[in-house]
């Protein structure tokens, strides 16, 4: 993420929300987690995580969905689009965060992924052909189960 610029936007499908967010994410990666799974309907989602104080809504206001206590799942109340997974870290310097839905950015390519999170939640069937490290739970917390896809399990 070196050359990454200092600003960047992003939004729903329809426009009617906007964001921009400055300096470089503290996370870029995959979550297989269900709620994750559920909130987007994809198989797996692409997170780019920033602190509150990064991030700046520039048009529309989001709707937020308390999916548990703390947690918010934003999304756009016209389009549907899920933006955010929000709230406060876990790692209590970061204080509040959103960490956004990577396609919701114009430049999405920018952002590149270096792991996945809560891979034994994914689909069976489904795994990203890379050789990134793959969580138990969170990065941060949690061992490392294996780096690159299962072999078991997937489709011949």
């Amino acid at each position: 993420m070196e050359d990454c610029k200092d600003t960047h936007a992003g939004g729903c499908l329809c426009a009617a929300v906007r964001y921009q967010v400055t300096g470089k994410p503290f996370w870029v990666g995959h979550c297989h987690c269900q709620t994750c799974r559920r909130h987007t309907g994809a198989p797996v989602v692409t997170f780019a995580g920033f602190r509150a104080s990064q991030v700046v809504f520039t048009r529309g206001q989001r709707r937020v969905y308390n999916s548990s206590p703390g947690v918010g799942r934003a999304f756009c109340d016209t389009c549907g689009t899920p933006l955010t997974w929000e709230g406060q870290s876990k790692i209590p310097e970061r204080g509040h965060i959103f960490e956004f839905h990577i396609s919701t950015l114009d430049e999405p390519e920018t952002f590149v992924p270096t792991n996945h999170v809560f891979y034994p939640a994914k689909l069976p069937w489904f795994d990203v052909a890379d050789n990134l490290p793959r969580y138990v739970g969170l990065d941060f917390n949690s061992e490392i189960c294996r780096h690159g896809p299962a072999n078991v399990g997937l489709p011949k």
